[in-house]
């Protein structure tokens, strides 16, 4: 008698967090051909494509190694003002990875998760937030977007300087 012996596969499974992580790096390559990040100059971007919705690019910070940016549409929210969708970014030039800290897509984080997620919940977001990220990157690749379309525009509003992070 023939007995089927279950094999185990060899192939290690790759957690939530090592997925993230590589994701992190997708975008990174995303973000570096879209726009010379490490390069740009503190202040507000504008990518221009003539669809009629520009892109900005508020650099906020550079450092030596990351650099810290919002990516946005020029369409304010009706309600809040905000620039609607928007994502906070911070760059990694020397690891390589691109990390979406938080987004404004018609909602705040806190009507999204609550004011204490659970470490799993958190994680969930934030590969959601990531992968709309690597997604929106890749739509503005395909739409044209790069450094041939930007042109700097000048310091970022006071209004819309600082990174307001318990109502972002």
């Amino acid at each position: 008698m023939s007995q089927l012996v279950a094999r185990h596969r060899l192939v290690p499974r790759i957690g939530r967090f090592a997925w993230l992580m590589a994701l992190y790096a997708e975008n990174h390559a995303r973000i570096a051909r879209l726009f010379p990040v490490r390069t740009m100059a503190a202040g507000r971007w504008i990518s221009d494509v003539g669809d009629g919705v520009p892109v900005v690019v508020d650099v906020i910070e550079q450092h030596r190694y990351t650099s810290e940016m919002r990516l946005s549409y020029a369409m304010p929210d009706p309600v809040t003002g905000e620039l609607d969708p928007s994502a906070y970014l911070r760059v990694y030039h020397d690891a390589g990875q691109l990390e979406a800290t938080h987004c404004y897509v018609g909602r705040r984080w806190q009507d999204v998760i609550g004011m204490h997620p659970s470490p799993q919940r958190l994680l969930g977001h934030r590969m959601r937030m990531n992968t709309f990220l690597g997604k929106w990157l890749q739509y503005l690749l395909e739409r044209g977007h790069g450094a041939h379309t930007l042109r700097y525009e000048g310091p970022i509003p006071a209004a819309e300087r600082e990174i307001d992070v318990e109502n972002a």
